[in-house]
């Protein structure tokens, strides 16, 4: 099982590269950060700063969209990491969220979605892709190699990461929810031909590791309570496009009743002052909150379902706490015991 970080990409960049360092020396697989060129800065510029600063660690968004950059600039981008810092990449892609709301746009419409995986899958691994009926390929890239993680939560999106995704991401980190939708991407890899036990499955949220009082589970809570608005924006889509009866788990869609309009000048902070609608039993059960004992609890139940990486979402009060809480006690709990002589 491996681990992972979510970060913000703000200034100053130093802050975010000694965040991926200090990942690194917790024995943490992935850095990831968002990709939100307004809200936030440049994050393939800073990949570079992390890979050169790192040995093991591999980068990549969580997650890019196929709207608001060329789809062969993106390939362009991990192809020509790859080739300087070795095939330490991955590329996290969604529809589309607040890099493309912020402007007032809309996600890509899932037709597109699918064959922007597809185009820059090829070309990210120095092989030709089909665009506008002509052949295009990287004459310059030798043996990059890039794995294609597909963000989502509808049906047919989830259809999209089983038919074409290397991985899935599920940003939540409900049990009851993991379950339906890894189950759902499998069922779609199977239908398309595809080993579904050859998917990856990362669950992303928050994690905050407390003391064990009340008192500090609380202010947990609060920290982590702007992870319910922020899935909330795809929940509104699905709700819109399926309806309150469709076959999306009640537990993800019926928190958003209360939901107002959401401001993304405060996407992704604690202290966001419009997400009191989301309770804080969604709260506790999409975020990954309690004591070092209580995360390994659940994160045992989500690897038995099939996850086979966790990314912790930053963003809160107690991020060097929590990460140094991962690298002592929770990551070696979960790692696989060798024995020196058997």
């Amino acid at each position: 099982m491996e681990f992972g970080v979510v970060a913000q990409t703000n200034p100053p960049a130093a802050r975010t590269i000694a965040l991926a360092r200090r990942a690194e020396e917790l024995s943490f697989d992935n850095f990831w950060t968002f990709d939100s060129h307004i809200l936030w800065q440049e994050p393939y510029v800073i990949y570079s700063q992390i890979l050169s600063q790192t040995t093991t660690l591999t980068v990549g968004p969580m997650v890019t969209n196929p709207a608001t950059r060329d789809w062969t600039v993106t390939a362009s981008v991990y192809a020509t990491l790859n080739a300087h810092f070795g095939n330490r990449t991955v590329c996290g892609i969604g529809r589309g969220d607040s890099a493309v709301r912020v402007k007032g746009d809309k996600p890509v419409k899932l037709r597109e979605f699918k064959e922007s995986i597809q185009v820059i899958k090829e070309l990210a691994n120095s092989r030709p892709a089909q665009i506008n009926e002509a052949s295009i390929q990287f004459p310059w890239s030798r043996g990059s190699q890039l794995e294609m993680w597909v963000a989502a939560y509808g049906p047919k999106a989830l259809q999209i990461a089983g038919e074409v995704g290397d991985g899935f991401i599920l940003q939540c980190g409900d049990v009851d929810i993991a379950e339906w939708m890894i189950a759902s991407v499998r069922t779609a890899a199977e239908e398309a031909g595809r080993d579904p036990e050859a998917i990856k499955f990362c669950v992303a949220a928050p994690f905050y590791v407390t003391d064990g009082t009340q008192e500090d589970y609380h202010h947990a809570i609060e920290q982590c309570r702007w992870f319910g608005g922020m899935v909330g924006n795809h929940v509104a889509d699905i709700v819109t496009r399926y309806g309150t009866d469709s076959a999306v788990p009640k537990a993800l869609t019926d928190y958003i009743a209360g939901r107002q309009d959401y401001d993304y000048n405060q996407h992704g902070r604690s202290g966001n002052d419009h997400v009191d609608f989301v309770p804080d039993e969604i709260v506790d059960r999409f975020c990954m909150i309690g004591t070092a004992e209580e995360h390994i609890a659940k994160l045992e139940r989500l690897k038995a379902l099939g996850m086979t990486q966790f990314a912790g979402y930053l963003g809160h009060d107690k991020e060097d706490a929590t990460m140094a809480s991962y690298g002592q006690q929770i990551i070696p709990a979960l790692q696989d015991e060798i024995l020196a002589r058997s």
